[in-house]
Order: C-alpha cells, then sequence, then structure tokens
C-alpha cells in the first residue's frame, strides 16, 4: 500500500477516534451529577456503541467538504483514472444489463431509450434485459420486442428460476451471454444513467487495467410523491460530502452498489461468484461481497463521487421505504459469516463492518432511550445544558454528511442555482430536516425490531427476505393500513411519555416525536395532495426537475 494512503487512513481514524471520545464524553459529563447509577452507566455504554458509527458519519462528512470546498478536481483526487481518461468513443465492447422481475416495463423502457440514443455511434454498446419475472410475460417480451425495431444490439433473456437472486442473474449472463464483451454496465429495473456518465465510466475502465469496477454516485429520480421527494433531497446532499470522504481513505478498496456501475467482466466472472451460506441461504446483499472478493484477488474496486447522470427511482412511501430498509438489513447481518474468507483485505473486513454498523446501532438506540426512561423514572440526576450540548452534538455528528452537503451548495451560487437559487434551496433543506427529524426514530425502532427477531429466522435457515417484485408507483397510503404497520412505533412513543416525569419531557421529545406521529407522517407523505402542493412550488426539487432531460427523437 502506498504511504500516502496509509497517511490518509490514519487520519480518517484518528478523526473517528477523536470525534467517539468526545461524544462519549460528553454524555457522561451530563450524566455525573450525583454519580453514575446503573441505568445511567448502562446508559452510557450503549451510547459508546454507537459512537464509532456516528463518529465515522463526522469524519467522512469533514474530509468531503474540505476536499470539495479546497479542491477544483475532487473525483481526480480521490479517482486518478478519472484525470488519465481520455476523449473519443471507447474501443470495448459493453454490455447495458438491467435486471427485471415482474416489472412495469411503461416505467423501465424510457430512460433506456433515451440511453440508446444517446449513445448511438459513440463506441460498441449492447443491451440485454436479464429477467426473472413469472408475471407478465407477453407484456414484457412485447415491450422489449418492440424496443428492438428502434434499436439494434437489443437482447433478451428469461430464467426460468430466480437462483441466487440479483447476483446469479448477473453471474449467469457473465457465464453464458457475455460473449465478447468486456465490460458490463449494471442497472436496476429503475435506474437511469446519461451517455456522457456511460462514457465517463468506460473511459475510467480503459485508462486503468487494474480496475475491475466503476461505481458514480446514485441519485434519486425527479419524485412526484412527497415522501421520495423530501428523502432524496437530503441523501443527494449527504451522499456527496460522504462518498468524496470515504474515496479519498478507501482509495482501490471502494464499495459497489450494486448498479449504476461499469464492471470488467473477465475478472468478476472469475473472483466475485457467491456461494450459498453455510446454513444454505442465499447471500442477499451481494454487491459489498462482490467488491470485497475483488479486493482479495488484488484487483482495484472504485467510487468516482460525481453524481451528474446517475439516477434509481426510491421507495414512493413509508412502508415500501420500511420493507427495502429491512431487506437490506437482512442482507448486512449475514456479513457475520464472511469475517474468515480467506484472502480477504483489512479494508474489505472494514467493508463489511461497516455495513454490519449501518444497522447494528439501531438495538443500541432503543437501549439507550430505554435506560435513559428508567433512569428519569427512578430519579437520576442529569446537568441539563449538557445533555443538551451533548444531544444536539450527536445529532450534528449523525446527520454531518447531509448538513455539511447543505453548507456546500450555499457556499456555490452555481450549484446553489441549480436548485432555483439559494433560497429555494434552503427552504427544501429545512423541511427535509424536519421531516428526517421524525422519521429517524421510527426507523431506527423499526430496525431493532426486526434485528430483535432475526437470529430466529435464521434459526431454521432462512433470511426471512425474498426477491419480490418492488412497488415504484405513487400512491396514498390509508390511515388505516399506516396504523397496522406503525402501532407498535406509536404505542411505544406513548409508552415513553406517559412513564417519563414532565420535567424530562424536553430531552425526550426529539428522541420520540416521529414514534408518536409515524401513522400521520407515513399518511401524508403518500397524500397526493400534499406531494401536488410542494410540486406545485417546488419545494425540495432537484436539479434534473428543473432542467429534465431531452425527449430522444420519436
Amino acid at each position: 500500500m502506498q504511504r500516502g494512503m496509509i497517511l490518509r487512513r490514519i487520519t480518517l481514524f484518528s478523526l473517528v477516534i477523536g470525534i467517539a471520545v468526545a461524544l462519549t464524553w460528553l454524555v457522561a459529563r451530563a450524566m455525573a451529577p450525583g454519580g453514575y447509577s446503573g441505568f445511567e452507566v448502562l446508559t452510557l455504554l450503549a451510547f459508546a456503541g454507537t459512537a464509532p458509527w456516528t463518529a465515522l458519519c463526522a469524519a467522512n462528512a469533514l474530509l468531503g467538504f474540505a476536499l470539495l470546498l479546497g479542491s477544483r478536481d475532487a473525483p481526480g483526487l480521490v479517482l486518478p483514472a478519472w484525470r488519465l481518461a481520455r476523449c473519443g468513443a471507447p474501443s470495448a465492447r459493453t454490455a447495458i444489463v438491467i435486471c427485471i422481475r415482474n416489472e412495469e416495463m411503461g416505467g423501465v423502457l424510457p430512460p433506456l431509450e433515451r440511453l440508446l440514443y444517446g449513445l448511438r455511434g459513440k463506441g460498441d454498446f449492447r443491451l440485454w434485459f436479464l429477467s426473472d419475472s413469472n408475471a407478465g410475460l407477453a407484456e414484457e417480451e412485447e415491450a422489449i420486442a418492440a424496443l428492438a425495431t428502434r434499436h439494434a444490439g437489443v437482447h433478451y433473456r428469461r430464467r426460468v428460476e430466480n437462483t441466487g437472486f440479483k447476483a446469479g442473474n448477473v453471474m449467469d449472463f457473465c457465464d453464458h451471454h457475455a460473449a465478447d464483451a468486456e465490460f458490463m454496465l449494471c442497472l436496476d429495473a429503475d435506474s437511469e444513467m446519461s451517455a456522457e456518465a456511460v462514457l465517463g465510466l468506460v473511459a475510467c475502465m480503459e485508462a486503468d487495467a487494474r480496475l475491475a469496477i466503476v461505481q458514480q454516485l446514485i441519485v434519486g429520480r425527479p419524485a412526484s410523491a412527497a415522501f421520495p421527494r423530501l428523502f432524496q433531497f437530503g441523501m443527494r446532499a449527504g451522499m456527496r460530502i460522504w462518498a468524496t470522504g470515504q474515496a479519498w481513505w478507501q482509495g482501490d478498496e471502494g464499495p459497489y452498489w450494486g448498479h449504476n456501475a461499469l464492471i470488467r467482466i473477465a475478472p468478476f466472472r472469475e473472483h466475485a461468484r457467491l456461494e450459498p451460506l453455510p446454513d444454505g441461504s442465499a447471500i442477499l446483499s451481494h454487491d459489498q461481497v462482490e467488491a470485497v472478493r475483488l479486493h482479495a484477488a488484488g484487483w482495484k474496486v472504485a467510487a468516482l463521487p460525481i453524481e451528474a447522470g446517475s439516477m434509481e427511482g426510491n421507495p414512493p412511501a413509508l412502508p415500501e421505504f420500511m420493507a427495502r430498509d429491512l431487506r437490506w438489513g437482512a442482507g448486512n447481518m449475514q456479513y457475520f459469516a464472511l469475517f474468515r474468507l480467506p484472502g480477504m483485505t483489512w479494508m474489505g473486513k472494514w467493508q463489511l463492518a461497516q455495513a454490519i454498523l449501518l444497522f447494528a446501532g439501531a438495538p443500541l438506540w432503543v437501549a439507550v432511550l430505554l435506560f435513559s426512561v428508567a433512569n428519569a423514572v427512578l430519579g437520576g440526576e442529569t446537568d441539563k445544558p449538557a445533555l443538551a450540548l451533548a444531544m444536539f452534538a450527536t445529532w450534528a455528528a449523525q446527520h454531518a454528511p447531509k448538513l455539511l452537503g447543505y453548507a456546500e451548495v450555499l457556499c456555490k451560487p452555481a450549484l446553489a442555482a441549480s436548485y432555483g437559487g439559494r433560497a429555494a434551496f434552503a427552504q427544501g433543506a429545512a423541511l427535509e430536516i424536519l421531516f428526517t427529524t421524525l422519521l429517524d426514530p421510527v426507523t431506527l425502532f423499526s430496525k431493532a425490531m426486526f434485528l430483535a427477531v432475526l437470529p430466529f429466522r435464521r434459526s431454521k435457515g432462512q433470511s426471512g427476505q425474498k426477491w419480490a417484485p418492488q412497488n415504484r408507483a405513487d400512491r396514498g397510503v390509508a390511515w388505516a393500513d399506516a396504523a397496522r404497520l406503525l402501532w407498535p412505533h406509536t404505542l411505544f412513543g406513548l409508552a415513553v411519555f406517559a412513564l417519563l416525569p414532565l420535567s424530562a419531557w424536553g430531552w425526550a421529545l426529539p428522541w420520540v416525536a416521529g414514534l408518536v406521529l409515524a401513522v400521520p407522517l407515513c399518511v401524508v407523505t403518500s397524500s397526493p395532495g400534499v406531494s401536488a402542493w410542494l410540486r406545485a412550488r417546488r419545494v425540495a426539487a432537484t436539479p434534473e426537475e428543473l432542467n429534465p432531460p431531452a425527449a430522444p427523437p420519436p
């Protein structure tokens, strides 16, 4: 490993340790009056367990913010191949592969058609539909056949059994259909990429013969529903900052997020094949495992922290968002069985640990709340100003990528103008912060409940998850449906307020307001009327909404 990369990683982990210690000290200081009760010790221990992930958020954010404000070419700084990439049509053949399963083709095809028109005459690109559908087959085949009449190089392959889920679908293509293609661009059914973004990834790959995966940032497609509109507004700002900071210290051992990425087929076919887990179940969160295996084989996996021209759809409402989150959680928890894979690099192990931390902190946060409530009920003393400072510092550290992403936009007039100006951007950011403040407790409680029962599902050799078709349609959520899904969250929040003395409601409110209001939050953020109101006023609008891509010629 180059000395410079070692210094970068030392810098990152020094920041993480320093921030984690500082946050834990602030909480300990707030609990110091009157000595430490048993519940205060338990609270402090649970909080200390959450501190590494919180500190990593803040450290990545500080590094990414410094790079984006201090460098004119942050992508080139973190990915040398970006600077070496040449202009012009690529020499290699690239297969564009899109995995589908019972999808509404009317939503899948238009972004692909725009991409195919943009790539015409600019290289050798072939489009492959990799179908695992078991319903709507006639409509699927008819839609793809119509596309093939308008564009050369469109192929369709359907498997009868979706063995290995998406990872198995892609590997089946590599084994039997890749032919003489050197690269493949992996897309999901809700992916959208511009020709310029794809050509940039291919140029990076051709500039570095040891690069196995180059992964671009993925932002949300313009959303009509309120929930994805608000969620992806903040996610976009945070991801840009996070990914830039992370790419700086991870270098050639970066992440793979499963789609909107270019892959060198030969090493992927050789090293990224996934066998079943010891209990016989398939690996669900395949992407990071594939990246780790390529690291171990000496191949580079890199992130290109550029967001232009790379998009995806986000869940249309809270129920679909929670289902996706828990599906990811089930996959990430499988990584405990993979740490002893032969030949893994230390960074590969860290990648798996980081994925676990993303979900493992949820039960600890619930424990922090429960122990704090018990301490307050029993009359435990706290330094209220110190507690307020500790809570604010923790919240700011957790959300540092997004907050500094907002600051970056406000610091750059041209970037702010793409959002409609600073005032419009600040309005969207303020509403998103309120939305996230209410959403965070709901998602944490859901993860905690899910992880509590996951080991029992595993004991029967079941992952608890299947690759079911996703609902991508905007729709409202009825009050009764929201109540059936979220009654445990509401009941838990109300119980906390009922148990707490009035003097403790101040610090508890930011924790449990989202739980108490979970049902209204679900209904309102899926409401067609609220969604239309936001769209009409362009609240939380993205650059792609304000300046949509040109439609392909008829």
